[in-house]
């Protein structure tokens, strides 16, 4: 035992130089996170929003390497989608989704930060040689190359009695031991009770600033992009309250609008007003100084729209903001103009209102058009007029079909919410725009099936992963076990 013991003193202090620090770290993932950040999927809400979720997570994974005395973990199961020019094999071209990204998953379990890295690296084909370049030496030292070409196993009476876990044998119990829904709720319940009893008077008092500016600037509504903490937006009220009281002029405009807090500040296709988070009041200020050249610009929009609709039989086009990428009035429009533009001049023979009825969307970052399964014809701003002709006469009476099933599974998602809700006696609950309408009815499905009483009372998320978030919601996969 004690020869085990010397050989385990030894073994660390010549691994001491295959640590990384949390600042290596940070560097030797950069071509990682240049390939998976959330900001460069702006034309891509789904895969930004898993990417962004999931970067959470790793990061949550990497601070606790950090942590003085660490040793308990548990294996943490991640999904990026990976921008790559192009696919590199057959099994990668089988896991490129719809928008042309490669869906990656893996599972952390390693205990330093060095395999965490090349773990990554690793998983998502990324090079690895530039780790070599850091202030660390990746590699044992020379002279003890010769004990350390075997992996040590230490015998299980170690374990035994010094009370340490054996790794082991915890990464095995984790793989064979699924997590279901009944186990992660018994192990967190307590952690996301608390966050959650913490957050209920920030939560009161954002509910009370939203009400206060919305009655005073007489808003319609106001929402925020992301979904970040209660205290965050608490804060994003407080500015604009102060914004308010300082300059009450600049926004005699914005009557009957929604607020939008968001990365950068303008106004949305959709006609919101957008209020970046990193911007100062200057800025802010300067946008609803505009409000006015903005609305000259949504009615020259609208009728844009009017006219490409006219043009292709009565479909109507529409901007949908879950499934679309978070556009100034500015770029919408120019992409409805350059496609206005080919449509006149190609004079595709359709029929006056033989079309009316269906939807479209326009793309920008799409070569070929698609039939979305809410019924709506997803149509890229370059597609080829004799293509969009033929593939819209194709496709409208299926087209008319998922728009009469889109209405039924809505009402159907929503009766399953207040039936789900009203059963847990739930605060809330809720799904990221990620999760579709048919996820959704599945999941509540399930889970009115099962008996619950850790839900009362809690905010629940439907997500894709499982997750307590900072102001205790509790996130659960729709495919959850």
């Amino acid at each position: 035992f004690i020869r085990l013991c010397l050989e385990k003193i030894l073994l660390q202090s010549i691994l001491q130089s295959r640590t990384l620090s949390g600042a290596d770290a940070i560097n030797a993932l950069r071509p990682f996170y240049f390939a998976v950040h959330p900001d460069f999927f702006g034309q891509h809400p789904k895969e930004r929003e898993v990417n962004e979720n999931s970067l959470k997570r790793l990061n949550g994974y990497l601070e606790n390497l950090q942590k003085p005395g660490f040793r308990s973990f548990k294996p943490t199961q991640l999904t990026f989608y990976v921008r790559e020019r192009e696919p590199t094999s057959s099994n990668v071209q089988e896991s490129f989704s719809a928008s042309g990204f490669r869906a990656v998953s893996f599972t952390l379990h390693t205990r330093d930060l060095l395999s965490t890295v090349l773990d990554i690296l690793n998983s998502c084909s990324l090079s690895t040689e530039h780790v070599q370049s850091l202030n660390v030496n990746s590699q044992p030292h020379k002279e003890a190359k010769g004990t350390l070409n075997r992996p040590i196993k230490w015998d299980k009476t170690y374990y035994s009695f010094t009370g340490f876990k054996d790794p082991e044998e915890e990464l095995e119990q984790a793989q064979r031991v699924e997590t279901t829904l009944i186990s992660w709720l018994d192990d967190n319940e307590a952690s996301a009770v608390k966050k959650l009893k913490k957050s209920l008077p920030l939560r009161k008092e954002l509910e009370r600033l939203k009400f206060e500016l919305s009655h005073q600037l007489q808003l319609s509504d106001i929402r925020w992009q992301r979904s970040w903490g209660i205290a965050h937006r608490c804060s994003q009220l407080h500015s604009l309250g102060r914004l308010v009281q300082q300059r009450p002029e600049v926004l005699k405009n914005v009557k009957g609008r929604t607020v939008v807090f968001t990365d950068r500040s303008g106004m949305s296709a959709a006609g919101h007003i957008m209020l970046g988070t990193m911007d100062v009041h200057h800025h802010w200020t300067k946008i609803f100084e505009r409000l006015p050249n903005y609305y000259k610009l949504q009615k020259r929009l609208l009728f844009l729209e009017d006219r490409i609709s006219q043009l292709l039989g009565g479909i109507q086009v529409i901007y949908i903001e879950e499934l679309q990428p978070l556009l100034t009035l500015e770029e919408y429009y120019e992409n409805l103009d350059s496609f206005y533009n080919k449509l006149r001049d190609s004079r595709l023979p359709f029929h006056p209102r033989s079309l009316r009825g269906l939807q479209m969307i326009l793309e920008s970052d799409r070569y070929a058009p698609s039939l979305h399964e809410f019924g709506h014809f997803m149509i890229p701003t370059v597609c080829d007029p004799a293509t969009l002709q033929w593939f819209i006469f194709a496709k409208a009476q299926e087209a008319r079909e998922n728009l009469k099933r889109k209405e039924e599974m809505m009402i159907t998602e929503k009766e399953l919410i207040d039936t789900s809700t009203e059963k847990f006696s739930l605060d809330r609950l809720y799904k990221e725009p990620s999760v579709s309408s048919a996820q959704m009815i599945d999941c509540c499905k399930r889970l009115l099936e099962e008996s619950l009483p850790y839900l009362q009372g809690m905010h629940l998320c439907v997500s894709h992963f499982y997750s307590v978030l900072q102001d205790g919601d509790l996130c659960i996969p729709w495919n959850w076990k």
